[in-house]
């Protein structure tokens, strides 16, 4: 840059042989410098302010575009993409009918070791077997001093655990933080509930995954950030189902059964308001599956939907309620029981080598009479027969919402010949679940119309198509009434709560072939109030003996009848059942006064 001088001498000296000033001629440049220097310092700001207008118009263009894009599109929940965010989602939790806690998270900590990092090892290894009863010292020891940079310790610690592995102060022991799944009524719903583990783990977290049950039937459900507040409501109550639980542990104790199922459903939504299976499990601490044995031994084994089983004499209100249905009979047309009876090459006999003779059909349900149920299916037909099974959902497994329960699928005869037509109208030749029963007498209890059995809670009646008359459905529930007031099921009777049912006692199938002849599963598959049923309830006892007698007795009668009473006198009053007052007889009594 030329810089001109304030003071040019050229200039001076013309000025000083006029006579002039020359200080006039420097305070003249001072000026026109001063100005020139404003000039530009101007334009230098008239520029940065152009182009940061041109940056703020460009911005608000940009912004503006996007908002319009959005107003335009179809609204989408984001998911964050950087890695590890799935790990840190959160699990939905896990609520009754009522919002009673099923399951939740819990925050807690896994414990992993860096052995570079490791001051002494053998001290560590030491202090943590004392922690961790079920770690060994030795092995501990051996990982430490091994090639590896990071090894799981415990993938989940209690506070008290952390706060003990603190106090070692080894720098090579850490502790990252974990959500775990918590149930905080330990067994109860076990075997809806399923069970949680870890998925994709992380020094800084873990995702938590269902492994069985509802857990991992709605794993998308509960593990979507969208649902991280909104709880997974069952249908289960947990009062009933908590009551359910106690009635049926009893029950199976005193008749020294090996396993035991209930179910509770609402005739009229499906809800399964308690399902038990026995034995159970804590899920809080799931044991392995079996490796080896027979899978119904394990306590993962739920007998509500995987238990495939003749079910025996609940079979027969099927039979009857078609039959009625199709108006080949009704509940008073005598039908003759007595022998010999043979289909197919085989004779069919009753119960005890017992004789009804001829009977109505309504005490063909009473007497609970093979005989009279094979002729009743013998007018039906097997191609009618198999239509109607179907329709109740006796061919398919049960839409039930655990993963369980789609291998509970019945097993149908190859050849459904009229020996099979016989055989399965009492309840033989044919296997299916306690889950399958409960969805089959609700259809009657209701008036007729289909129920799929459902574990979520309902905002009102489900019902599908009607597979039976109302008059059909009726009469029926008048037999099962009557069966309970003088017939084999007597000890059902709950006073208060009219109660009607079906016994059912069918001998165990052997692996080998054949049949068990001590061994049986005993049903009572029940309905109450009879008058007017709003919900069915099946008990199911595996190898029930009843020892109070001089003999051993085994049928459903003595065993899975007066559980079930007891499990109706039970839970009736917490479903918000009033007892029905019965009329006192008052011939006997005299009116006196003071």
């Amino acid at each position: 840059m030329i810089r001109t001088p304030l003071r040019p001498l050229a200039r001076i000296l013309d000025a000083r042989s006029r006579g002039e000033n020359p200080e006039a001629i420097e305070r003249e440049n001072i000026r026109i410098r001063h100005e020139q220097m404003r000039d530009q310092s101007r334009q230098r700001a008239e520029g940065r302010l152009l182009v940061l207008g041109v940056f703020f118009l460009c911005a608000f263009a940009v912004v503006g575009g996007r908002m319009g894009l959005l107003a335009t599109s179809e609204p989408s929940e984001p998911r964050a993409e950087a890695p590890g965010s799935i790990i840190s989602a959160s699990r939905a939790d896990i609520v009754d009918r009522h919002g009673s806690l099923l399951a939740t998270n819990f925050e807690t900590h896994a414990l992993y070791a860096q052995p570079p990092a490791m001051i002494d090892p053998a001290h560590s290894a030491r202090e943590l077997a004392r922690i961790f009863t079920d770690l060994d010292e030795a092995a501990l020891l051996k990982r430490f001093t091994g090639k590896r940079k990071f090894l799981w310790i415990k993938r989940k610690i209690s506070p008290e655990q952390m706060q003990a592995v603190h106090e070692i102060g080894d720098p090579g022991l850490l502790f990252g933080p974990r959500d775990m799944r918590l149930y905080p009524n330990g067994t109860l719903a076990a075997h809806v509930l399923g069970g949680a583990s870890y998925g994709k783990e992380g020094v800084s977290a873990a995702e938590v995954i269902g492994v069985a049950g509802v857990e991992k039937y709605f794993d998308d459900y509960l593990r979507d950030p969208a649902n991280g507040n909104t709880p997974l409501e069952l249908s289960l109550d947990l009062t009933v189902q908590a009551a359910s639980e106690r009635v049926l542990y009893g029950g199976m104790k005193l008749m020294n059964a090996k396993g035991a199922t209930s179910i509770l459903m609402d005739v009229y939504t499906g809800e399964v308001v308690s399902v038990v299976s026995l034995p159970s499990f804590d899920p809080n601490d799931r044991p392995r599956p079996a490796t080896k044995g027979d899978a119904s031994d394990s306590p993962l084994f739920n007998r509500s939907v995987q238990g495939v089983y003749e079910l025996g004499s609940t079979f027969k209100i099927f039979t009857a309620a078609q039959a009625i249905d199709l108006g080949l009979v009704n509940a008073e047309t005598m039908i003759e029981t007595a022998g010999p009876m043979r289909v197919g090459g085989h004779s069919i006999g009753e119960f005890r080598g017992k004789n009804y003779g001829t009977i109505s059909v309504a005490d063909v349900i009473v007497h609970s009479s093979n005989r009279g149920t094979g002729r009743l299916a013998l007018q039906i037909g097997a191609e009618r027969q198999k239509a109607f099974l179907e329709s109740l959902g006796f061919f398919e497994a049960t839409p039930f919402e655990i993963v369980e329960a789609s291998g509970g699928k019945p097993l149908l005869p190859s050849r459904w010949t009229d020996l099979s037509s016989v055989t399965i109208s009492y309840g033989h030749g044919m296997s299916s679940s306690a889950m399958h029963l409960a969805a089959g007498y609700s259809a009657i209890a209701n008036g007729g119309r289909k129920v799929e059995p459902t574990i979520l809670k309902q905002r009102g009646p489900r019902m599908g198509p009607r597979v039976m008359s109302e008059e059909a459905a009726r009469d029926a529930r008048a037999m099962l009434r009557k069966v309970v007031t003088s017939g084999t099921a007597s000890f059902g009777e709950v006073e208060g709560y009219a109660v009607g049912g079906k016994t059912g006692t069918a001998d165990k199938p052997r692996p080998q072939g054949g049949y068990y002849t001590d061994k049986v599963i005993a049903t009572f598959a029940a309905m109450f109030p009879a008058n007017d049923p709003r919900y069915v309830l099946i008990v199911t006892l595996d190898e029930p003996v009843e020892t109070s007698g001089d003999k051993p007795r085994r049928t459903a009668g003595w065993t899975a009848v007066p559980v079930a009473a007891e499990m109706i006198r039970r839970v009736a009053p917490l479903l918000g059942l009033r007892p029905t007052v019965e009329p006192v007889d008052l011939s006997g009594i005299t009116l006196t006064s003071n």
